[in-house]
């Protein structure tokens, strides 16, 4: 039996994500595959900063779905800030270690996708995978957290086996320092292909709509109110996804006429790109939404409806007609005068799509090689 842990930086919901697909596709594909997955610690003393309600961690608890008891999560608790605990870093190391140990993994593999458990690698000394989805580097952070970051990071390089990273611009900013391994993101192309009923909450008329995390760190706020404005009395703007954003920006877009319909299930979403007019992507274009590989894209290819989206990383570069690049003024005017040009699902829905699949598999040849103990080189899979 093979043990894994991995240390994510989302909590296993039902919005899925990168890691949930893999780890879903690797313990479908191996039945002698037992995971621990790890949540972003809980921060009761920021929430009380907050003014929001603390929340608590979770003990370890097994993960309802087809893994046969084989799954397990479990969300450590970061009592006080850094600069009160200056091991707080290794107490949640500490915790996580045991976590494993109740389930009875003593020598497992690790996956981290939090640059911040560098020291669980360093402390634990079980082979470690570090796998990049975001350049954190280059978010807009304070000094302190940038540099915490970057001295992570570089404890993680020195310490993996092997270096995953998820887009053609994290492989060049990050090849550049070791070996890394590409592996792209993907979409359950079948399951987006199969014709869903409009959702009930979906507005009547026109809709363009945008499915992700709403974060300042890549939304364009203002090019969401311009969209909004220019669809018009009979045209809705709408969101989907979890809602990360202040209440200032949120009230911004509200008062325009854009809906925020907050996260739906994975299942749920394919119906609201399905009933889409136009599915768009006003992201911010800078250093970090560069390094993206963004799973939107994927998403959007596999039920064919028009796309509007800004110059951004991933979208920039596909070669698909039903793409339209836009900044400026010019995003909201492409997104007003896409709307009329209804389609009805799935026409055009046709073209390849990488599949989640084939990037588990990916996954399963690096973990492999974690397991054997070989020593990395610069690899590359997928498009």
């Amino acid at each position: 039996m093979t043990d894994l842990v991995v240390v994510s930086l989302e909590r296993w919901d039902d919005v899925w994500r990168r890691n949930q697909h893999l780890v879903a596709g690797l313990l479908a594909a191996d039945p002698a595959l037992r995971v621990l997955f790890v949540e972003p610690p809980a921060d009761p003393t920021h929430d009380l900063a907050s003014r929001r309600r603390p929340r608590f961690g979770a003990r370890v608890r097994e993960v309802p779905g087809g893994a046969a008891g084989r799954l397990h999560a479990v969300r450590p608790v970061k009592w006080l800030p850094r600069r009160f605990d200056r091991r707080a870093d290794d107490r949640l190391a500490r915790a996580i270690m045991r976590a494993a140990n109740r389930l009875g993994m003593r020598h497992p593999l690790l996956w981290i996708n939090d640059p911040g458990m560098a020291p669980l690698a360093e402390r634990s000394g079980w082979p470690t995978l570090y796998d990049v989805t975001d350049d954190w580097l280059a978010a807009d952070r304070p000094a302190a957290e940038l540099q915490r970051t970057a001295a992570n990071e570089a404890a993680l390089f020195r310490v993996s086996r092997e270096v995953v990273v998820c887009s053609p611009e994290l492989a060049r900013r990050k090849g550049e320092q070791r070996p890394v391994v590409l592996i792209p993101n993907a979409v359950d192309v079948d399951a987006y292909r199969r014709p869903r009923p409009r959702p009930a909450d979906l507005p009547a008329g026109p809709v363009a709509l945008y499915l992700g995390t709403v974060h300042a760190d890549r939304i364009d706020i203002a090019l969401c109110e311009a969209t909004a404005r220019a669809l018009g009395p009979t045209g809705t703007l709408v969101l989907v996804g979890p809602n990360l954003l202040g209440a200032d920006d949120v009230r911004r877009l509200e008062d325009t006429g854009a809906r925020l319909l907050g996260p739906r299930r994975r299942d749920e979403v394919i119906g609201y790109l399905q009933h889409a007019d136009v599915l768009v992507v006003p992201h911010v274009v800078d250093a970090f939404t560069d390094s993206l590989d963004p799973i939107k894209l994927y998403e959007y290819q596999a039920v064919g409806r028009p796309v509007v989206s800004t110059p951004v990383a991933g979208f920039r570069d596909a070669s698909d007609p039903r793409v339209t690049i836009a900044d400026g003024t010019g995003f909201a005017a492409a997104v007003a005068a896409a709307v009329p040009a209804r389609s009805a699902f799935p026409v055009g829905a046709d073209g390849p799509v990488p599949d989640w699949a084939d990037r588990t598999a990916a996954m399963g040849e690096v973990l492999d090689r974690l397991r054997a103990g070989s020593a990395p080189d610069a690899r590359s899979t997928g498009s």
